[in-house]
């Protein structure tokens, strides 16, 4: 799981809120890890379950590339905030379980298949390795290969080595590729960069993303928590407007919602470890933990955390109770002072996590019924929408409106779930928020 102390911070550094902001790596880095590490060692003695926390990929990507946009970041940090608090009214309620059966399985699946392509979108475009066409207008053709359709630059060249080098020790099933390749990638930038000179990406088109390589002028360093707290609850409320602001905390809710159960479940399956239901024992304080890491990744600046199912990993090595997240979690903790090795770490290189990340959350489309179109059809459509509207909500609300009308239509009526039909309701609202909100201001 380290490789999230360097991933997480280059996707949300990545994003921009509506003042032209960025948050600095650095603090991202050390947040990242302090996070992880208090909620996974609180996961261990609350729930006492190997299930580790961290920073969540996709929710990650939706606060940096769709929510900061419209807003602060302190504001966008504010709705993870009360996102988290509303997963841990549910857990007491019982309800996030009422909902959690509520969604279709198959939806559930293609909601994670198309996030792992808009994260991998998100990879090749932060690496150059696709571009958006310069004069979109002239063509019908929106984004290209590199440059001009051709891969000329050090950097993308750095990449394709790179993520063909961590594709290899994933193959391989080598521990910690993931992270490996990251790391490999990043000292075979730094080579590149001290040999030909390119250069950042704002002086240089054919230059390096975010982070120019370079040798750090220092490994290890007291961790900067200027982050913490740093959140507003209201502001994007009169910002981005009621229903935008209600929405997103909709979609963040349900990026975040079905991800745990369908974890905990998984690597409680791995360790042999569910009840005749299939269920892990103390599924409720499991499920309470994590919407308390999804407030606290907020409450830091570092997005909502979430349970990684890497922790099966550690289950597979033996791990049966919370103090394997004693280990971790106190791994996670020691990260924070190696939090400026992050500014070193080009878009090129992590951007090789992004697309190996991307494919693990791919294999699940096979679980997918493609004979039965009243939920292939959502499900194609949640999957292809995310990418291609650079849009987590837009692939959700796309896929659960033509689920609730697919079905009605051909008289299935009964499979949809009554919470399913105020859902569709809501995201048509989200989807005609444009003319509403000039119809109400």
């Amino acid at each position: 799981m380290a490789y999230i102390v360097v991933l997480n911070p280059l996707i949300l550094a990545g994003g921009a809120d509506q003042t032209g902001a960025h948050l600095p790596l650095a603090a991202l880095a050390a947040g990242t890890a302090l996070v992880a590490g208090v909620m996974t060692i609180l996961m261990g003695v609350v729930a006492r379950f190997p299930l580790a926390l961290a920073a969540g990929l996709g929710v990650n990507a939706l606060v940096a590339y769709e929510i900061a946009p419209q807003m602060t970041w302190a504001d966008a940090m504010g709705l993870v905030v009360i996102e988290g608090v509303l997963i841990g009214i549910l857990v007491l309620t019982g309800l996030r379980t009422a909902v959690f059966k509520a969604v279709p399985t198959q939806l559930k699946t293609a909601i994670g298949v198309g996030i792992g392509l808009f994260l991998m979108i998100i990879g090749l475009v932060d690496s150059g390795f696709v571009h958006r066409v310069p004069d979109a207008s002239n063509t019908t053709v929106p984004v290209e290969l590199g440059l001009g359709g051709k891969l000329l630059t050090w950097p993308t060249l750095v990449f394709a080595l790179g993520l063909l080098f961590t594709l290899v020790l994933f193959v391989r099933k080598v521990k910690g590729a993931i992270l490996i390749g990251i790391l490999g990638t990043t000292v075979l930038a730094i080579v590149v960069e001290a040999i030909a000179g390119v250069g950042s990406v704002v002086k240089n088109p054919h230059g390096w993303s975010l982070n120019v390589p370079t040798m750090p002028e220092k490994v290890v360093g007291s961790p900067d928590l200027s982050l913490l707290g740093q959140f507003n609850l209201l502001g994007s409320w009169q910002d981005a407007g009621w229903l935008v602001a209600l929405m997103f905390v909709f979609t963040l809710l349900v990026a975040d919602f079905f991800d745990t159960m369908g974890t905990m479940v998984a690597v409680g399956q791995e360790g042999e470890m569910l009840d005749a239901e299939g269920m892990p024992p103390r599924t409720k304080e499991i499920l309470l933990v994590d919407s308390i890491a999804a407030a606290a990744g907020g409450a830091a600046s570092v997005s909502s955390n979430t349970s990684f199912v890497e922790s099966a990993s550690g289950v597979g090595e033996g791990a049966r109770t919370g103090v394997a997240n004693l280990v971790t979690g106190g791994l996670f903790l020691v990260a924070m002072f190696f939090s400026p090795l992050v500014q070193v770490v080009p878009f090129e290189a992590a951007s090789t996590a992004l697309v190996v990340v991307g494919f693990l959350m791919m294999t699940a489309v096979r679980q997918i019924d493609w004979t039965d179109w009243s939920i292939a059809v959502p499900a194609f459509l949640t999957i292809t929408i995310m990418p291609f509207t650079y849009s987590i909500s837009n692939g959700i609300g796309a896929g659960i409106i033509s689920y609730v009308v697919l079905k009605a239509a051909t008289g299935r009526a009964r499979e949809i779930h009554p919470i399913l039909y105020g859902v569709a309701v809501l995201f048509v609202l989200y989807f005609c928020r444009g003319p509403l909100e000039s119809w109400v201001l």
